[in-house]
């Protein structure tokens, strides 16, 4: 029996890198999965490799009717939830002084308001004793240059796993923020902008890890799966990081 078996688990942003990765071992854990993009082929594309019954929605979470639909899915096809993992964000670079008024509310808007209300609008769903994982990074804590807007969203979803965990005590929800290191995503290519320079990017950041590498999406995965799950039981408020060393040595 798969440590999620039976259960019903929501992850946004999960047609592709660390969120497809989740969805995919969630469901190989036995649970119901649903999970969120805003790109309709490529979520179709993810929906098929996740199989198991898995539904897509397409949405942007910074887009509460989008959050609205997303629920009422939830809600007609499951009834409840037991895991969701708040996993839609996005970085961009900008160094102080060149930092756009767009650029700024672009990463709030998805990084902190579509979080905030991804968790929120999920509550009335919830089952007593679920867990919410809560997708952060290691520039909670890392000074990166050119990162700060991108950081300081972090930083705010590192706050909502402390505060949550104690709004939602008496409901015995567990609310976790894992913290990923640099990660092999198609996001970095994003961010770097060319493959060139995601390459240089992740020989950087390798250099700075102990482990002497960027980690995998599976291997976030597997300590979601681990947050998700029983195992993770006296678990709460928590900040995990899951970096090959680099942000604790």
């Amino acid at each position: 029996m798969g440590k999620l078996e039976g259960k019903v688990a929501v992850v946004t942003g999960g047609n592709s890198g660390i969120g497809l990765a989740t969805a995919k071992r969630f469901a190989a854990e036995g649970a119901k999965v649903v999970v969120t993009g805003r790109r309709k082929e490529e979520l179709d594309r993810a929906v098929a490799e996740i199989g198991r019954g898995a539904i897509g929605v397409q949405g942007d979470v910074s887009k509460l009717a989008d959050l609205d639909r997303l629920y009422a899915t939830v809600k007609e096809e499951h009834g409840r939830i037991d895991v969701l993992f708040a996993n839609a964000g996005f970085g961009e670079f900008g160094k102080l002084g060149e930092v756009t008024e767009d650029q700024f509310d672009r990463q709030f808007d998805t990084n902190v308001k579509g979080l905030f209300f991804t968790v929120q609008k999920a509550l009335p769903l919830f089952a007593e004793g679920g867990s919410i994982i809560l997708n952060a990074s290691i520039v909670s804590i890392k000074g990166i240059a050119s990162f700060s807007v991108y950081s300081a969203t972090k930083a705010a979803v590192r706050s909502f796993a402390r505060t949550w965990t104690m709004d939602l005590k008496e409901r015995k929800i567990r609310v976790n923020a894992l913290s990923p290191g640099p990660i092999d995503t198609p996001g970095i290519d994003s961010v770097a902008g060319s493959k060139e320079a995601a390459g240089q990017f992740k020989a950087g950041m390798a250099s700075q890890v102990p482990l002497g590498r960027v980690g995998d999406p599976d291997e976030i995965a597997k300590v979601a799966v681990f947050l998700g799950s029983d195992d993770s039981s006296f678990v709460a408020g928590v900040e995990l990081f899951v970096d090959g060393g680099m942000a604790q040595v």
